[in-house]
């Protein structure tokens, strides 16, 4: 029977996206052989099994997050610490991840938090433009190119053991209002959860990070 681990490879390694949008890159970790056997040690270590799970949505991967390991909101210092994979891509990290691992480690650190939930990506490919990361809602023309993609995937991804009851949003407002407009069409998910985006508390709300910490925390807890 397929685990979990199994189905999540699976899909990585057969995402791909035709972009058409002047000036913009597409950013597909899963191509880079090196990245991928990351996400193949990580997904085994803590996804062979068959556990439903509560699915977390981001907006789309980042240069120094997931564009680098492969792995939603994990840089590769918290890929080596925090999950005990070491890697040899360059150890910095980025504000993100630390917003989340903290979260991790207040839950009960990561066998139990990866155990219930799922983190993932309306978009799990990510954007570039002038060298610089894009969100899939930047630019109108890329909304629109990557939308009907970001409807196929997040369908593709309940069939890995979604807890149809609950998700949690990463983005209270744009990305919130797009995941918003995928539930209601494709009646996935009972109750959608928005949360403040780990970005902007990480650099504009950092003096109340324990406040936003404990507001994740209710929410994870509200999802058992």
């Amino acid at each position: 029977m397929e685990t979990f681990a199994d189905k999540v490879l699976n899909f990585y390694s057969k995402l791909d996206l035709s972009l058409a949008v002047p000036d913009v890159s597409l950013m597909n970790p899963y191509q880079n052989p090196g990245t991928f056997q990351l996400v193949t040690e990580f997904f085994k270590k803590f996804y062979s099994d068959n556990r439903p799970r509560v699915f977390i949505f981001g907006i789309n991967p980042g240069r120094f997050g997931a564009g680098l390991t492969g792995i939603s909101f994990t840089d590769p210092v918290n890929l080596a610490v925090e999950c005990g994979i070491p890697n040899n891509l360059e150890q910095k990290h980025e504000l993100s991840s630390q917003f989340i691992y903290q979260v991790i480690r207040d839950y009960g650190g990561v066998e139990a938090f990866f155990g219930k939930f799922f983190v993932t990506a309306l978009s799990p490919l990510g954007f570039i433009k002038e060298g610089k990361n894009l969100n899939y809602y930047d630019l109108p023309q890329l909304r629109k190119e990557v939308f009907p993609f970001m409807i196929e995937c997040t369908r593709r991804q309940m069939s890995f053991g979604a807890n149809p009851n609950f998700a949690i949003c990463l983005g209270g407002d744009k990305n919130f209002k797009y995941f918003t407009a995928i539930n209601s069409e494709l009646k996935l998910f009972k109750r959608v959860i928005p949360l403040e985006h780990p970005r902007y508390i990480m650099q504009y709300k950092r003096s109340s990070i324990g406040a936003f910490s404990e507001k994740y925390l209710n929410a994870l807890k509200n999802c058992e």
